[in-house]
């Protein structure tokens, strides 16, 4: 028996060892995660406190053994630029490491560090003029006198025991009030017509306002004595001087009540025209009360220029040691211009004088700026719970109005109203009667 063997089949590959297989890696399942943009880490904790002593150790170094250089400022500016040097490098080779592109992390810390640091100078400024004006004229704020007397029976030799500010807190809140008597009204009918009035005259007068921003307050001064002393024949008062601190507040107010009314959303107004509102209505109702905060604080803004001028006031309203509260007539002091008459005196109790009355003008400024956030309330869509509940009361009159001019009566909304009974089916009738179906 002859046995065929096939010649074109293929020959069958030996059975591999188990123990010579080579294992493969398992496809890596690992998410890449983004770099986080906000918080601190220990490392970022480190790389801070190591960059700010290296800085503060070379800028030593630098100006004790190394090189000539002196005065606390440089040492300042060169410590904190080898401090911004050393952590952008710190930070560099940290992010290299992580597989990502270090630039923009470096900047990002980078750009971090600076503003943090200005903000914390500023802060520190801030607390240091508050705090030495508060240590040079804390003896004179514990006596009664000096917030009961004026300066008419005291001398330069009299201790702080006699004599106080009375007139001067008197003069400062006349002319502020009429300065803000005038330009209140006239800031925001200006910013209104910059928005809701475009055109080439609108434009003209933001210019103009714009100008009038950086006017110096001299010349303010200045244009008021001419114009309402020397040419029309009025005498130096507290109303002269509030029109010229109302030529500086006007811009201020101008420029930030413009800002402000920009952000209210065009999609309210549009909605309030819709419903066919005039454009008087839809200002009064609609625009004003969305920017209320803001022009708050486009108010608070204004008096703290106008609050704090000397010049102006001494122009139009001199300068007296007696209490006045009549600013038609006679001369009128204000809480700045009484700083800068003591501070002229050599005298230690007039120092003390001249810092508390700067400390008083601040609390001034505080307790305005107090009441006029009260007065703004929350910003747009925040109300309170008494502004809900009068919110709710006026939604509902308005309901019962339209209702009622409708013809219908309105149930109460206090009362819930019964759901309807369920309709019942009607009898069928015998002629309608389904037909049986054999």
């Amino acid at each position: 028996m002859t046995t065929t063997v096939d010649q074109s089949a293929e020959p069958v590959a030996p059975a591999a060892d188990p123990t010579t297989l080579v294992s493969r890696p398992a496809p890596s399942t690992a998410v890449e995660q983004p770099r986080r943009v906000g918080g601190s880490r220990r490392e970022d904790t480190l790389a801070l406190g190591g960059s700010a002593a290296t800085g503060l150790s070379l800028a030593f170094l630098l100006f004790g053994w190394l090189a000539p250089l002196s005065g606390p400022l440089g040492f300042a500016v060169v410590a904190y630029l080898i401090f911004l040097l050393v952590h952008s490098v710190l930070v560099w080779m940290d992010a290299s490491g992580d597989g990502v592109p270090p630039w923009p992390v470096v900047r990002d810390r980078l750009l971090t560090v600076v503003l943090t640091s200005a903000a914390v100078l500023l802060f520190s400024a801030l607390v240091l003029v508050v705090g030495f004006t508060a240590l040079r004229g804390w003896h004179a704020l514990p006596h009664g006198s000096f917030y009961t007397q004026d300066m008419q029976a005291a001398g330069p030799l009299d201790p702080v025991t006699v004599g106080g500010v009375k007139h001067a807190v008197a003069g400062t809140l006349i002319q502020i009030g009429i300065a803000l008597a005038v330009t209140i009204p006239l800031g925001i009918a200006c910013a209104l017509y910059l928005g809701q009035v475009p055109g080439r005259l609108s434009r003209f007068v933001r210019t103009i306002v714009e100008a009038m921003t950086a006017l110096p307050s001299i010349v303010a001064g200045l244009f008021v004595y001419a114009s309402w002393i020397l040419m029309l024949g009025f005498e130096k008062s507290g109303l002269a001087a509030g029109l010229a601190l109302s030529v500086m507040m006007l811009p201020i107010v101008i420029r930030a009540a413009d800002v402000v009314l920009r952000l209210v959303p065009g999609t309210l107004t549009e909605a309030a025209e819709a419903l066919g509102a005039p454009r008087w209505r839809t200002v009064w109702h609609v625009v004003l009360p969305s920017a209320r905060s803001g022009l708050a604080t486009a108010v608070i803004l204004g008096t703290a220029r106008g609050i704090g001028e000397t010049s102006p006031v001494l122009l139009t309203a001199g300068a007296t040691a007696a209490l006045n509260v009549d600013p038609t007539h006679g001369p009128m002091m204000s809480l700045p211009l009484a700083v800068f008459t003591f501070v002229r005196s050599p005298q230690p109790a007039m120092i003390t004088r001249a810092f508390g009355t700067a400390l008083v003008l601040l609390a001034l400024v505080l307790l305005l700026f107090t009441l006029a956030r009260t007065i703004g309330g929350r910003g747009p869509g925040h109300l309170s719970p008494r502004q809900t509940r009068r919110a709710d009361r006026r939604s509902q009159h308005d309901l019962q109005r339209l209702t009622a001019a409708a013809g219908t009566e309105v149930p109460d909304a206090d009362v819930p109203t019964p759901d309807p009974a369920p309709d019942l089916a009607p009898d069928l009738a015998p002629d309608s009667a389904p037909a049986e179906v054999d």
